[in-house]
């Protein structure tokens, strides 16, 4: 099988490219820094089955971040068919010395010119014959995103594959400096563009999004109009899943089961329909909130909130790459933890990896989405997910505050901001149904064994003494003052595993589905102990598979621990102080 290496920039379109040739589903977006890790996928050109491996993306061949040390060891160690280098056709006068680099190892190269439109548009005229005379290699103007000269690209690589393999040798690297000196004198013969451009749509818009005082309020209005979609759009897609599972529950599965023991009616009325039914209704709006997020992504503002962040991250002892890392994980915590590889000085990547759990993810964001309409209704539930959202970020730059002395760093920042750029259609649906599959695809595992786990822990030896009462009764010293009940403890108990589970887990104990359930909480709670224990949801030890990832990352079996323990300890304070205080206010 061959094996061709693909390899560029962060933020040269390298995933959407993976993407176009392999009908892949990496993750684009945006903003740099994204690709942490190895993908591959196998491809049919011309004849040969072809692994092609996205690397994570590298400035130059010396680079010390992990990601890049990723990348250099993989190409160092592999024998390669081709190197696919994608460069970026507006940038070339600060990418060309990567080429330079790779041809100096003797890489086999074909180089893509990506954003060959938006090089047009700018006025550039790009010599792609002179380059591929000096670099020794076929050079073609693309972009992934349309997929405009995609087809040229896959014959070209599966043209290039009838050599023999290669191996890179590093040790007759070009110093980088070397590189570009080089580099600037490639770019002088190859690269013609107007000696001065009129300001375009991209400067215009920066004067006001990263204006120093209209910045960061423009940057909470974009948020909280992103909350307003979600419940305007998704609530209805919400409402019409509910009727139909309670329609299918009602219509079909009850007679089905109405002949069966009460013990297997219960478990699967009572227990797996009710649970997992109760989570798939926020499948709709996961999907919408996570298409909003795709647009703002895919616009290149979240780069710009970094960028804005940067001031306030740096006297907290991080940079605005912390930043970006809290947005990954306001998807999941899981690869936003993989996106530390990015900083090079460790103890900061260790500052940055303590305060990443306290993002808002997406398995807490259906517990916050279902709690806020149940407690607060359609009027105030978005605000009560934005003040939620930003008191994530609060929580972690407190975080961060508090222990910066213990992990210093001096590592410069530097953030490529990208141009803004119309989201496309496709890219937008194809991240909400990423995001709302793997929500699915854990709703079939993870939750069903949970909501099962549950129903057992509620039902035996009987339901009036229950093994779930006992632990109940257990915790309930400790959270009373906190406001949280007895049935929210067992909730919150298997939402170590999964956050996921909690609501099914409610849903399981009440013995209730959906709508049933936000009537019973609207009964039982009051809006201070609702928030009380959103905040503690939110707070308190991440889920099994981010506190796996940080052991990973963070090699320490010691540093995971007190990450786990500081979480919980805060999560506590945090809701005793609101609901203790709230309650002496006279709310």
């Amino acid at each position: 099988m061959k094996r061709v290496a693909l390899v560029g920039m962060p933020n040269t379109g390298k995933s959407t490219l993976f993407n176009r040739i392999t009908g892949g589903n990496a993750r684009v977006a945006n903003w740099p820094g994204l690709t942490v890790e190895l993908a591959s996928h196998r491809v049919l050109l011309g004849g040969n089955m072809v692994q092609l491996v996205d690397l994570p993306g590298i400035y130059d061949l010396t680079g010390g971040a992990e990601d890049e040390q990723v990348a250099q060891r993989f190409l160092a160690d592999t024998e390669l068919d081709a190197v696919l280098l994608v460069l970026n056709a507006t940038q070339l006068d600060r990418q060309l010395a990567l080429a330079l680099q790779l041809k100096s190892v003797g890489a086999k190269l074909i180089v893509a010119l990506n954003m060959a439109d938006e090089a047009k548009r700018g006025g550039f005229d790009i010599d792609t014959d002179a380059l591929a005379e000096v670099l020794g290699s076929p050079v073609l103007k693309i972009s992934a995103k349309y997929g405009h000269g995609i087809d040229g690209l896959k014959a070209l690589l599966a043209s290039s594959l009838k050599g023999e393999v290669s191996r890179l040798d590093f040790a007759r690297l070009r110093p980088a400096d070397a590189s570009r000196d080089a580099e600037a004198a490639l770019y002088e013969r190859a690269v013609h563009r107007p000696p001065t451009l009129p300001p375009g749509p991209t400067q215009k818009l920066d004067g006001w999004l990263l204006h120093p005082l209209a910045g960061l309020p423009l940057f909470v209005i974009m948020m909280a109009l992103l909350f307003q979609l979600t419940y305007a759009i998704g609530t209805p897609l919400q409402d019409g899943s509910e009727a139909l599972l309670g329609s299918v529950r009602d219509a079909w599965l009850v007679p089905l089961t109405s002949g069966l023991p009460d013990f297997l009616s219960g478990l699967i009325l009572s227990g797996i329909w009710d649970g997992v039914t109760t989570v798939l209704t926020f499948a709709p709006l996961i999907f919408v909130f996570f298409c909003l997020m795709a647009v703002i992504e895919d616009s290149g503002y979240f780069a710009r909130a970094a960028f804005m962040m940067d001031g306030i991250m740096a006297r907290v002892g991080l940079d605005g790459r912390g930043f970006v890392m809290l947005m990954m994980g306001f998807g999941c915590n899981v690869p936003a933890l993989m996106g530390t590889r990015v900083i090079r000085d460790h103890k900061a990547r260790l500052l940055t990896m303590l305060t990443i759990p306290f993002s808002l993810c997406s398995a807490r964001l259906q517990i916050f989405l279902f709690f806020a309409g149940a407690l607060f209704g359609p009027r105030l539930a978005p605000w009560v997910l934005l003040s939620l959202y930003f008191a994530s970020i609060f929580i972690a730059l407190g975080t961060a505050l508090l222990f910066r002395k213990y992990f210093p760093s001096r590592e410069p920042f530097a953030l490529e901001l990208p141009p803004y750029r119309l989201p496309v259609f496709k890219h937008i649906v194809f991240r909400g149904w990423n995001e709302c599959k793997s929500f699915l695809k854990l709703a079939t595992t993870m939750i069903v064994i949970g909501v099962v786990a549950v129903w057992l822990l509620t039902n035996y030896p009987n339901p009036q003494h229950s093994y779930a009462a006992v632990i109940a009764d257990f915790f309930q010293p400790l959270l009373s003052p906190i406001g949280i009940q007895a049935e929210l403890s067992i909730a919150l108990l298997f939402g170590f595993v999964a956050k996921e589970v909690v609501l099914g887990a409610l849903a399981v104990i009440v013995g209730a589905d959906g709508a049933q359930l936000a009537t019973h909480l609207a009964q039982t709670l009051d809006p201070v102990s609702a928030y009380s224990f959103m905040l503690f949801a939110l707070t308190y030890v991440p889920c099994v598979a981010t506190i796996a990832a940080m052991k990973k990352e963070s090699r320490s079996a010691g540093f995971t621990a007190f990450s786990v323990v500081w979480s919980l300890l805060l999560a506590w304070t945090l809701s005793f102080v609101f609901y203790q205080g709230a309650r002496a206010l006279g709310f």
